[in-house]
Order: C-alpha cells, then structure tokens, then sequence
C-alpha cells in the first residue's frame, strides 16, 4: 500500500450480517468517529444500526438468515455469490482496516479471500469463534488471516494462547453495560420473590430454534403445572410474534407474551427462574440472576455433526465463565418434558439448587469486568492500534 497524504480519511470496512453484530459494529463506529472525526470513512455490510452510523450495506442482511444444516445446503450457491461480492467489495474499496464482526462461516471467508489479494490490508476480527467448543484448528489457522480477535469472553484470550492462534484481548461483553435494565430495583424484586413465582420460557430467537423446541417446552411446563403454579412468561420478537402463538396456542398453561426487548427487559427483572433453549441468553440470565435450566434440540443431521465436533463438556456460556457445570443442561435425547419439569421444580422453589447457581452467577460482575472502559472503546483502542501498526 501507498503512503496516504495526511489529510485523506482513513477508511473503514466492516462485515456485519447478523442483528448482534449489527449492534456491536455500530457501537465500534461510534467511537471510531469520535476519535477520528471526519477523518474516517466507513463502508461495508451491516443492518439498521450499522446504517444509522453511516455505512450504506452492500446487501441487506435479512439475505444471510439461515439456519440449519439443510437451509444453508440449500442456500450454498448464494452465500458463496455474496461472499465473492463482498470480497471484491473490500478489495475495490482498498481500506485501511478491514473489521469482521461474529457470524465466522461467512465473514472468516470474506477475510481469507481478502488477504490472499491484498495483503496490506490489516483484518480484526470482532467477536471470536467458539475455537474452545469445536474446531480448535481455526484458531492456528486465523493467524494466516486475522491481526487480532477481539473476545467477548474473558477465557477467550487464554484459549488463544494455548491454541497458537492470532493475538487476542478481551474487550468485554456488551451485556456488561446493561445492567441497569437485567437487574431489579426494590420494587422488582418484591415481585420476583412473591408467589405465584415468575417463570420465563425462552425457546430461541431464530425460527428453526422455535421449531425444535416449543412443543418440547410446552409439554414440560404442563407437567410442571401439575405440581406448582407460577405465571408464564415468553419474551420474543415481533417479527417471531405470530409463530410464537400459533405455536402456544395448544400449550396446557398458556403464558403471557413479551414483545420486544423493553418488555422482555422489564420480564426479566422480576422473574424467579428460567427455561432457556442453550445460547447467548444463558449469559442474559446469570448476569440477571435468575437460576434456569436449559436445554438444546436440533436436526439430525446437526446433531450428528456436533457429537463428534464438541470438545467441552458444558456449551453453556455462563457456566464456561464461571469455570464450573452449575447450570444443567439437557441436550438431544436427554431433552424430555419429565427432566426439565423435574429440573424446574428445583430452580423455582428454594433449594441447594437454586442457591447454588445463585452464589456463582454473584461472582461474574468480577470476572466479566473491563475496569471503568466500555466494551465498544476497548474494541475501538486495538482496531486504531492495529491499523495504525500496519503499512499503509
């Protein structure tokens, strides 16, 4: 790369394609403006939070929502086009740093395609892989690619290390500034000790997620309903809204619907305990402090793959933070209405328990911490660092 004059805008591209990371990149660009001014551009792919900072996408992201091994099969042709275009995209566009953000089976593509062509363009990669789950061989082969992965997760960086892969930092989860709205006040947590306990049920935020396990969940709480009662609450989307009670409308207790994230904020605050499908809620959850059980069901196929993929023994993201199998997890055959009705009769009532997920979930403030710095400016030092240590 040429020696850019001093007054030229650097320029920034990142890769956002799901709604996650579309909220992380936006927050990184914030700050990426309030440190550089009108001394930067962006460009890239993102959704409507990206948009709102700036960037005009280059496909809208609704066209990557797949999921499962089938859909994406099926889709394959596509998603390798717009990998092809958004590489070009990235190589035409010759920018002085290049972020990824998450969803690593399209953006860890672009990337590679990117530094075959054009290796002076340096690459940060915003959210890791799941190299401690499976496939740790990604971590040493990044190194080829990737300058520096920022980890959501404090282990993360540790796990880097012992795997040969790219520098690593921990920049913290973005959870961690939203404590204000995951916690109750006194009010609150009047209602989340009152009788009849509040119990949330959280089948999944994608549709093939909902599909597996609503049914599963439905059944369950009817069996709990024969021994307890308690007020149900689902949180979901709106976009999930109508499937959601096509898909509750046989279930024998039927629960109160919480649509949108202020309403599922405001469930969360005062509910005693959870049934979650596995996932990035598990996290929502502990930082609340709610106990839960969760659970995981997925297509055959899938299923097949994982078995024999999963290197740990708990996919659960709290109990990985907290270094201990204190949330029980259900997965695959294991998943019955009879072990999550039994396992939630012990999370609802006062138990060993509940105490003892309870006492854990109190000691992930220290472990989660990122000091008085937000997640989005850790995340914006190392990306100006890193473009700023590269040739160009």
């Amino acid at each position: 790369m040429q020696a850019r004059p001093p007054s030229t805008p650097r320029k920034i591209f990142l890769i956002a394609t799901e709604e996650s990371g579309d909220r992380l990149g936006a927050a990184l660009m914030k700050v990426l403006r309030q440190r550089l001014g009108d001394g930067v551009q962006f460009s890239g792919v993102g959704g409507l939070a990206m948009t709102s900072e700036g960037i005009t996408p280059l496909f809208p992201i609704e066209e990557l929502s797949i999921m499962g091994f089938a859909a994406v099969v099926k889709q394959l042709p596509k998603i390798l086009r717009l990998i092809r275009r958004t590489a070009d995209a990235v190589l035409a566009d010759a920018p002085d740093m290049l972020v990824i953000i998450d969803s690593p089976d399209f953006t860890h593509r672009v990337a590679r395609r990117v530094r075959a062509r054009n290796p002076d363009i340096p690459i940060v990669d915003y959210v890791s892989p799941s190299v401690w789950a499976w496939r740790p061989g990604r971590a040493h082969a990044m190194r080829s690619y990737v300058d520096h992965v920022l980890a959501l997760l404090p282990f993360e960086p540790e796990e880097y290390r012992k795997l040969q892969g790219p520098p690593c930092s921990y920049v913290g989860h973005p959870l961690t500034e939203q404590f204000a709205s995951l916690r109750p006040n006194a009010e609150e947590q009047k209602r989340r000790d009152a009788e009849p306990p509040v119990l949330l049920v959280l089948p999944g935020s994608r549709r093939s997620e909902i599909r597996h396990h609503l049914a599963l969940f439905g059944a369950a709480l009817g069996q709990l309903g024969k021994q307890k009662s308690f007020e149900l609450v689902l949180p979901t989307m709106p976009h999930l809204e109508a499937m959601v009670r096509e898909g509750i409308a046989s279930w024998p207790v039927v629960p109160r619907l919480a649509v949108g994230e202020t309403e599922k904020r405001a469930a969360f605050r005062v509910a005693r305990a959870a049934l979650a499908k596995s996932g990035t809620v598990t996290l929502e959850l502990a930082l609340s402090g709610i106990p839960m059980v969760t659970a995981y069901r997925v297509g055959a196929a899938e299923a097949f793959i994982l078995r024999r993929a999963i290197r740990v023994s708990s996919v659960i993201l709290a109990n990985l933070v907290i270094g201990s199998e204190i949330i029980p997890e259900f997965l695959q055959e294991d998943c019955t209405p009879e072990k999550l009705a039994q396992a939630l009769g012990e999370v609802l009532a006062d138990t060993p328990e509940r105490l003892r997920q309870l006492v854990a979930f109190a000691t992930m403030d220290a472990k989660m911490s990122t000091g008085d710095q937000p997640p989005s400016v850790r995340a914006a030092d190392i990306v100006l660092a890193t473009m700023n240590g590269r040739p160009g």
